[in-house]
């Protein structure tokens, strides 16, 4: 069988993909051996963000004495929390499958690995395609720790779905899956004792954009552990014990389950890429800015590359993908990481567009840079929403925004104002002039931005 595209992979990268070349005219195939419906649908994005709101809201209940109402005893009915996403989950993959099963695609259910550069095995049938392009996600990374295999531990695709909640959890990582699920685990009752590495979590950001995190972490209970070494576990006592480094103190913390969170990897297993001659990297396949890899008729989007774990980038990178692969003879589109945002749905959440502090000491990009915080803020003060700032970079002659970033109330929400203002190569000025209502939280975006402007003159 002979198809103009193949697409290997029916997730949100490989979906974007297959659109953009259908659209294009394209004779385009998907394989996905299922579940379908991809990894931001099943195990994600949407199952993730579904049961945080249950925490938000039980949080906020405990609140209640704060704003004058009478206090209450909230508790958790966890397996009607994971009915309640089911449900939504549902909803979202039925969508996600009849886009799939559009007439205007061939798709097959199977397994898949190449032959050669221009041929696939698909379960007994071997295709042929002008170009393929690769969406296979990624898988939970295994890492090798004396004793943590023996004494089992769950991984954020086993956590999204536990309908009988822990008595405790150790959880493993500091990234953004890491501390979603900690923060989410501890509001609902379970006590949770976090590990991270690094001298802080999120560490990819800037320190003071994960300071205010641990900081409410901590005042709501969890125990945080940072900058620690991990070297062994054991069982004790019935519960899964972690011998760890903590500075200078040998320490130890017990649970009874382990979440192992330390990050995913490109999922290219039996994909037999040697076969096609792709270029692999530490587990990623090496793409360009055309999303090509070492061979130019082959093309990887999503996870799988390890550019960026994000869902609408992974979309975009499809999109780009779908386009060069249906138009080879027209000038190729190219993805472009100026405009790269991220947001981790803690409380406070953090949300980021652009260069952090970090990046730019990296890359020597010279920057002015100034920040304001929620607790000097008035709308915050009246939502009782106090935790964290905002941070703006811009270029020191022209006053351009370089990066944005808030660790703070509704931050994902309000990141997107910045990201349209950074769209347009807008500058602080711009920013400051803007008109905001108030009282809003939006308004906080200009003060930093009035700092610098008065940096400028």
């Amino acid at each position: 069988m002979k198809h103009d595209i193949v697409i290997i992979g029916g997730g949100s990268a490989g979906y974007a993909a297959a659109r953009s070349a259908r659209d294009a005219g394209a004779d385009v195939a998907i394989i996905d051996h299922g579940p379908l419906a991809g990894l931001c649908i099943l195990r994600g994005c949407m199952p993730s963000k579904a049961i945080l709101r249950c925490s938000d809201i039980i949080a906020l209940m405990r609140r209640a004495h704060e704003f004058g109402l009478n206090p209450v005893e909230p508790s958790a009915d966890l397996a009607a929390i994971i009915d309640r996403k089911d449900a939504l989950i549902r909803e979202f993959a039925d969508y996600r499958i009849e886009q799939l099963r559009d007439p205007g695609f061939a798709l097959y259910e199977e397994k898949a690995h190449f032959l050669s550069p221009h041929q696939i095995q698909v379960g007994d049938q071997v295709l042929e395609a002008d170009r393929f392009i690769i969406a296979t996600g990624s898988l939970p990374r295994h890492i090798p720790i004396p004793g943590l295999d023996d004494v089992g531990y769950i991984t954020s695709d086993e956590a999204l779905d536990l309908r009988q909640q822990p008595e405790s959890m150790l959880v493993l990582g500091g990234g953004p899956i890491a501390v979603e699920l900690a923060q989410f685990y501890h509001r609902i009752g379970t006590r949770v004792t976090l590990l991270q590495r690094s001298h802080h979590i999120l560490s990819m950001g800037d320190e003071d954009m994960a300071r205010p995190v641990e900081e409410q972490f901590r005042a709501e209970g969890m125990e945080v552990f940072t900058a620690t070494q991990l070297h062994r576990y054991a069982l004790q006592d019935g519960h899964k014990t972690a011998f760890f480094s903590h500075g200078e103190k040998e320490c130890s913390a017990s649970a009874e389950v382990i979440l192992q969170a330390l990050g995913r990897r490109p999922n290219t297993d039996g994909l037999e890429l040697t076969e096609a001659g792709i270029e692999v990297e530490k587990d990623r396949i090496v793409v360009n800015p055309e999303m090509r890899t070492s061979q130019p008729h082959i093309f990887a989007v999503g996870d799988v590359n390890g550019l960026h774990e994000i869902v609408h980038i992974a979309i975009q990178q499809g999109e780009v993908a779908g386009f060069n692969a249906a138009h080879p003879d027209r000038p190729a589109h190219r993805t472009d990481d100026r405009l790269t945002a991220q947001v981790t749905f803690t409380d406070p959440a953090v949300a980021s567009v652009g260069l952090c502090e970090k990046e730019c000491q990296d890359l020597d990009t010279p920057y002015l840079v100034a920040s304001y915080p929620f607790d000097d803020h008035g709308k915050s003060m009246c939502l009782g929403e106090t935790h964290g700032h905002v941070k703006l970079l811009c270029q020191p002659r022209t006053g351009e925004l370089l990066g944005a970033h808030i660790v703070g109330p509704e931050a994902g929400e309000l990141i997107h104002e910045l990201i349209a203002i950074m769209y347009f190569h807008g500058t602080v000025h711009d920013l400051a002039q803007i008109p905001h209502y108030h009282p809003t939280l939006a308004e906080i975006l200009t003060y930093p931005a009035e700092n610098l402007v008065e940096q400028l003159q």
